[in-house]
């Protein structure tokens, strides 16, 4: 579902990449020992669409990052048991309710999409919940283990930067027209559609500004596979200091 500025896009409108239960998750693979100031690094990871985000953020954890996936957030607070769901169905009416009485996303999304003044409404009314649990589960991550906390938001700003208190940013960047022909070729997307998307988040230029670091996926995978690790051992060094 779409996620306010400096937390989210639209994109998580997607397919679900995970459960409430994974928002926030260990890396199972190679752990490192690091020092107790770790439980306090923030690090936000951001892309636009099609940009290879997850992918990033899945190398980071199997490095031993500790995931906390505002784009998981944001589907709890949206579910018929969620804080945001009364008020976006008292904005938008019953017809973004599916037959089985959860949010429409699909439906929702063409309404936002085309729409800014939507597109505020619902971020209007999904900000508040969503800061309050990416803080629980940020403050949850901290105390549970001494780790890099990765923030993975599809969207970031200044603001937002400040206002979790990142140590530093990680930018997932590819070609916005790479991205879209991803999107159509490997998931299902109508170009059209995808360039909408792609078009209501902030440009290329804008994400490549919040920069500490730049995650090129502009090639195959296993130049991705080094691209993450390079980004990984500058983030356990500056932990380290």
């Amino acid at each position: 579902m779409a996620v306010p500025q400096g937390y989210g896009t639209g994109l998580s409108f997607q397919r679900p990449q995970c459960d409430l239960g994974s928002a926030v998750r260990i890396g199972s693979g190679r752990l490192r020992v690091l020092p107790a100031s770790v439980a306090d690094m923030r690090v936000g990871l951001t892309g636009g669409i099609g940009s290879g985000k997850s992918t990033v953020a899945a190398g980071l954890v199997k490095r031993g990052g500790l995931l906390v996936d505002a784009d998981a957030i944001a589907r709890q607070v949206v579910e018929p048991t969620g804080r945001a769901f009364g008020p976006l169905v008292d904005r938008f009416g019953g017809a973004v309710v599916g037959q089985d009485g959860t949010l429409d996303r699909n439906t929702l999304a063409k309404i936002v999409f085309n729409d800014k003044s939507a597109l505020a409404d619902l971020n209007r009314i999904t900000h508040p919940a969503i800061r309050e649990l990416m803080e629980e589960q940020v403050g949850g991550a901290e105390k549970t283990a001494r780790d890099i906390v990765i923030l993975d938001i599809p969207l970031l700003d200044l603001e937002g930067k400040a206002r979790l208190s990142l140590v530093s940013v990680v930018v997932v960047d590819v070609p916005t027209e790479t991205a879209i022909s991803r999107l159509v070729a490997h998931r299902g997307f109508d170009e059209a559609d995808a360039w909408a998307r792609a078009r209501a988040q902030m440009s290329r230029e804008e994400r490549l500004s919040l920069a500490d670091f730049v995650v090129d996926n502009s090639r195959g995978r296993d130049d991705l596979e080094s691209e993450i690790e390079r980004v990984w051992s500058a983030l356990v060094e500056i932990a380290s200091r």
